[in-house]
């Protein structure tokens, strides 16, 4: 039987390959490709071409100028040169050229994005860029038209964590060799069984799944395609390609730095049958529908990416786009949103008369912020006719059957109305559907927390004494007034035994403020995240936030709208609409930078409010239908650690929840809320995998354990397995339920952290534990009081020594040898390539002959001294030689290439000497971060090389000279 070859060439890449070449784009090689030098990152004569195909009125003059504005982008960083990029891409450029009718600006195409097939498409594999930064090879490089559009890094899906270690690659690439990714627009890391797409500046957390082939289908890619296949066809389809490029990439300012942002697959299939729908109606009354994303999923971007789309469409003739709100505090976040994505010029009606008088007549390219309630007054005649006015309501499902949508739609009888929705209605009152039309697109709650677009909602029922549904209302009132006379009970019963004024009751806040004080610093601060308090009432808002100040707990603000009658109690704590901005932006940030902790509300940012970092909500308020939908997602948002959200319910509403969930189809509510008793299959299957690791190794023998770990490829295996183990724990503890994992778990992490120890492993700390497990396992250790905690011993030092008598057994030794010698070359190999590159080599012959039983472990042990003794002299050797630290490396790259060449060892200690100096002479302050002091330094090297007759790899060697520098001579 013949063995399949599971490698990253013949698995990914060759399939990746005939995928593509199938969409009709052609494969060259990366050596085979004409280009004057490795450093030209744009293909010039493709991108020549194709400025002359589809700007066939350019003159030479005109070509040299757009060319070199390409080619010659200035720019203070990476994402701002990648932003001046994508602007050339999709706004075009503009020369002054006269084609007839004098000298005029003229707009020139870099890609026809209306014709796919008037473009050339290109894949590349090996694609070499040799840059100040060093040298970068991606495995597949897609050029449109000579421009580097999308890197792609394969995997062979037999590594541990193949896509892991893409985006790392693809991270260390845009440090490496900044101007290639001036051109990108796309990043794809691939184990073929696994496939994500991101963009420049992206962590590996936000890398995502394309998970339809839309305008295919996944049948049509044929029988249990792979995710490369699907996210292949669905993001580099022609269309498709061009598409993402040009109107679903924004580039969004977040705390003063911009961040890009590439749709995921179901905002780019929402809005394209959103665009097909509009296209083909056969009336235009029937042009409108529903978008129903859950929320959390990105409804907000969905509205910016179809605002775009619509805009660009040449059939609607620049449309006018209204965004409809039913908040005053919702309009304001989504006009914030389109102003930080840099959509044109977005006006937020800021009255009715301000709204009327921008939609009189409005025919086209207005784009109108408002809420419902400005359309208050009863319109008699429409305020414009137009039918090249797209309506988008946010929310659709809370304001839209009732008079203040009659009068909206009276005043645009003409309009196309789209809702955007979390939460859907489908009664016989009140129905999404019936009002704007079928389901365009659906992305349930269970769909989103499978793409990690939000993460799951837990739910836990808190102190049930003191819940007010139903029943246990008149429970809870005789608990209160046993003490009162019948008759006097009687009265207090029929004046004020109602759900709102119990639950407000001072005594009922204090102890429900206790419980939360005490569950939030034992499960929630830990991990640095925050909390919302809903409180049935403004006055037990306020009551819990007195409660809290009184009992010392965290800082806390209230938000609530203010009355005009409002009294004494409520009055100092009325916040204007800024003091609510400050504060909300306040609770956004981390904790570590800001100690507002709760947020305490009543009916305000229940819904539409997005705080990523909100962990928990406690939630003492009867919310019904999906207004309770909506709260609930309020802790669904994706945050750095953060794996799921928690609901702890002290007033019971899990019933109304049931209620809620009944209005829906199963399958599209499936998920919407797991009690933590859910998670404890999951847990006992973590645990099992985590452990089996050590199955059949004796427990007690740290060292045995450790060996397990040896191997590269099982360490990442295990710290999975470990990670996913210790969240299951995070989310259970303290529950009585996870103390049969505990000793598990901090015998777990001593293993851990002994190997992290061993191997020189920085990636087997604690730091991506929540803040719980890690206490849990640094408090054992500290007991154990074993010197697993420190950090690595340095192999220069004399305490290494120390540490290898503790080692035990001569394998034990040859083991923290090995892994000491590699974290050493690992570490240095930069500063001195040739020298540990030699030492790596070595290494390498000496665990090979272990390995073929030509030594044994006491043999290895002498040889790998032999070793760490030569490492240890290598400071005197420079000196013996008559070089600084500094100087020898160069000494010694000089001594590798020009010794095998004949040059004498003379003449090399001379030009050592020599270009060390030129080096110091232009060594400026902060100059590895100045472009001109390094082109001025590359320069003075290679003319020192020329006058010294060295031509033949003469920009390679410069280079080399060049990375030396950077790390030697820093200022």
């Amino acid at each position: 039987m013949q063995t399949r070859d599971w490698t990253e060439k013949t698995e990914v890449e060759n399939r990746l390959i005939t995928q593509l070449k199938g969409l009709g784009y052609r494969h060259v090689k990366g050596s085979d490709l004409n280009r004057g030098t490795q450093r030209e990152v744009v293909l010039e004569d493709g991108l020549s071409a194709a400025l002359q195909r589809l700007n066939p009125w350019i003159d030479d003059n005109s070509l040299r100028k757009v060319l070199r504005q390409v080619t010659h982008i200035e720019a203070a960083s990476l994402m701002e040169a990648n932003l001046q990029f994508h602007e050339m891409l999709v706004s075009y450029l503009s020369v002054q050229q006269d084609i007839g009718r004098g000298k005029k600006s003229q707009t020139v195409k870099l890609i026809d994005f209306d014709r796919p097939e008037t473009n050339e498409f290109l894949v590349v594999d090996q694609f070499r860029v040799v840059d100040e930064g060093g040298t970068v090879k991606p495995d597949l490089t897609i050029f449109v038209n000579g421009l580097p559009l999308v890197v792609i890094e394969c995997k062979a899906s037999t590594t541990s964590t193949p896509v892991r270690e893409a985006v790392k690659q693809l991270r260390r690439y845009q440090r490496e060799s900044e101007r290639l990714f001036h051109y990108n627009q796309i990043l794809i890391a691939t184990c073929d069984q696994a496939a994500r797409a991101g963009t420049v500046g992206a962590q590996g957390r936000h890398y995502s799944e394309w998970k339809d082939p839309w305008p295919l289908t996944l049948p049509e890619l044929g029988v249990e395609p792979t995710p490369q296949e699907v996210l292949t066809a669905g993001m580099l389809r022609k269309e498709n390609l061009l598409d993402l490029v040009r109107n679903f990439i924004v580039f969004e300012a977040e705390s003063g730095r911009r961040v890009k942002k590439l749709a995921r697959y179901q905002q780019f299939r929402a809005v394209n049958k959103a665009l097909e729908r509009i296209r083909t109606a056969r009336d235009p009354r029937e042009r409108g529908g529903v978008v129903w994303h859950t929320q959390g999923s990105g409804k907000s971007l969905t509205m910016v990416y179809l605002s775009v789309k619509l805009r660009r469409e040449p059939s609607l003739h620049n449309p006018s786009i209204v965004v409809v709100t039913d908040r005053t505090d919702l309009d304001d976040q989504i006009s914030r949103t389109f102003l930080r994505c840099g959509f044109p010029n977005p006006v937020q009606a800021d009255s009715v008369a301000d709204l009327r008088q921008r939609l009189t007549g409005a025919t086209a390219g207005v784009t109108v912020m408002t809420t419902v309630q400005k359309f208050q007054e009863r319109e008699k005649e429409a305020l414009t006719e137009a039918e090249n006015l797209f309506v988008l309501v946010d929310e659709s499902h809370r304001t839209q059957y009732k008079e203040l949508a009659l009068n909206m739609r009276t005043a645009l009888p003409n309009a196309c109305y789209l809702g955007f929705t979390g939460t859907p209605i489908d009664k016989e009152d009140k129905s999404t559907v019936r009002t704007f039309g079928p389901y365009l697109d659906t992305y349930t709650i269970q769909q989103a927390v499978d793409d990690g677009a939000t993460v799951p909602i837990f739910y836990q029922g808190r102190m049930p004494q003191l819940q007010v549904m139903g029943n246990n209302l008149d429970k809870l009132f005789d608990r209160y007034f046993r003490d009162y006379p019948e008759e006097e009970r009687e009265r207090i019963r029929k004046q004020y035994a109602k759900e709102e004024v119990i639950t407000a009751a001072p005594q009922r806040v204090r102890e429900v403020a206790m419980d939360i004080l005490e569950h939030y610093e034992e499960h929630i601060r830990p991990n640095g995240f925050k909390a919302q308090i809903v409180a049935i009432s403004r006055e037990a808002a306020v009551r819990y936030k007195q409660t809290l100040d009184e009992l010392n707990g965290p800082e806390s603000a209230v938000i609530f709208s203010a009355g005009h009658n409002d009294d004494e109690f409520l009055k100092p704590y009325h916040l204007s609409k800024e003091e609510e901005r400050r504060v909300i932006e306040r609770f956004k940030k981390p904790l570590e930078e800001d100690s507002l902790a709760f947020l305490i509300v009543c009916d305000k940012l229940l819904t539409g409010f997005d705080a990523p970092i909100e962990q928990v909500m406690y939630l003492d308020k009867p919310i019904r239908e999906h207004n309770l939908l909506q709260a609930i997602a309020r802790v669904n948002r994706r945050y750095e650690y953060k794996h799921y959200g928690l609901i702890i319910d002290y007033f019971g509403v899990s019933g109304f929840l049931h209620e809620a969930l009944s209005i829906f189809r199963e399958e599209d509510v499936k998920g919407a809320m797991h009690s933590v008793d859910s998670e404890l299959p999951r847990l006992q299957t973590r645990h099992r995998a985590a452990m089996r690791f050590f199955d059949g190794v004796d427990a007690s023998n740290l060292n045995a354990c450790v060996k397990v770990l040896e191997s590269e490829d099982i360490r990442l295996e295990f710290d999975l397995a470990f990670q996913r183990f210790s969240r299951s724990m995070d989310m259970v503890m303290p529950d009585p339920k996870a103390r049969p994992y505990v000793e598990d778990l901090k015998f777990l992490g001593k293993v851990r952290q002994a190997a992290k120890t061993r191997y020189r492993d920085p990636g087997l700390d604690l730091s991506d534990c929540g803040e719980k497990v890690k206490r849990l396992i640094t408090d054992h250790l500290q007991t154990l009081n074993i010197e697993v905690l420190h950090d690595p011993v340095d192999i220069l030092s004399s305490k290494f020594e120390e540490r290898l008598e503790r080692a035990g057994s001569d394998e034990a030794k040859a083991s923290e040898m090995e892994h000491a010698i590699r974290h050493e070359i690992r570490v240095k190999m930069d500063e001195n390539p040739v020298y540990y590159t030699s030492l790596k080599e070595k290494l390498e012959n000496l665990i090979a002959a272990r390995r073929e039983l030509r030594m044994d472990d006491k043999e290895l042990v002498l040889e790998m001294q032999r070793v760490i003794d030569g490492m240890r002299g290598q400071a005197r050797e420079a000196e013996r030689k008559g070089f600084t630290r500094q100087q020898y490396p160069f000494y010694q790259l000089l001594v590798k290439v020009l010794g095998e060449e004949g040059w004498g060892e003379e003449r090399i200690r001379e030009m050592t000497g020599d270009l060390t100096a030129i080096i110091q002479e232009h060594v400026v302050p902060e100059w590895t971060e100045k472009v001109d002091a390094q082109r001025e330094m590359r320069r003075e090297i290679k003319h020192y090389l020329r006058d010294a007759d060295y031509r033949d790899h003469l920009d390679e060697l410069a280079l080399k000279l060049m990375d030396l520098a950077r790390i030697h001579y820093r200022q």
